[in-house]
């Protein structure tokens, strides 16, 4: 499928996501300073989310929600210090990167050239500066959904969020939408439990909102 004319996001006009009573919903300490705002946006979703390091919580949780402002060098090696990169590689209940937590899925990280949790297959790599065009990317763009998916359920075919990054996922297998800033790169991705988005939800007002009240009801 064209990347530049992509399908719409799947809509949903009677079925809104709703978190489940008792859901269990984790934060890992990975040290971001995004964390305060995400904790907040769930709670408006009536989700209470600790901030934890701890093996136990994190591997006992429902879902797991890895934020992330920063540099993957300093956030890979706080995780190494806390012992959890076995740990995260190895859960099997869904787990959503978010922002920087979405690039420390991948295996590999330009930033540092640093080596990262490898459960999604992709090299992150810094974004070209293009004509008119700055680095870092920092505005909202559009959600360019590539194939029909449960985190896009009642999402508007325009719908956009903000981001904020120097660095990004190319294109591939794992790519559920992608979005452009002077190149084509993943918006959002997805391989077998592991999610990622590279923009802030907790900054995207309604359309981030649904995203993670989405992904809460996978």
């Amino acid at each position: 499928m064209n990347a530049r004319t992509p399908a719409a996001p799947a809509a949903s006009a009677g079925r809104v996501a709703t978190p489940g009573p008792g859901l269990s919903v984790v934060l890992v300490d990975a040290g971001g300073t995004n964390i305060g705002s995400v904790r907040y946006a769930l709670q408006r979703l009536g989700v209470d989310a600790p901030l934890t390091a701890d093996p136990a919580a994190i591997r006992a949780a429902d879902k797991v929600i890895l934020p992330g402002v920063g540099a993957a060098g300093p956030a890979m090696a706080r995780l190494r210090a806390l012992g959890l990169v076995d740990l995260l590689r190895g859960l099997t209940q869904p787990v959503l990167g978010v922002c920087l937590g979405m690039q420390l899925l991948c295996a590999r990280s330009e930033e540092g050239g640093v080596d990262c949790l490898g459960v999604i297959p992709a090299s992150v790599q810094r974004l070209q500066p293009a004509t008119g065009l700055r680095v870092p990317h920092m505005g909202w763009n559009r959600l360019c959904a590539l194939r029909a998916h449960p985190m896009f359920d009642g999402m508007a075919d325009d719908a956009r969020a903000y981001f904020v990054h120097s660095y990004a996922v190319p294109l591939g297998d794992y790519t559920l939408a992608s979005t452009t800033h002077g190149q084509v790169f993943s918006a959002v991705v997805a391989c077998r439990n592991f999610f990622g988005m590279q923009f802030h939800p907790e900054r995207s007002s309604a359309v981030g909102a649904r995203l993670l009240r989405n992904f809460l009801a996978l």
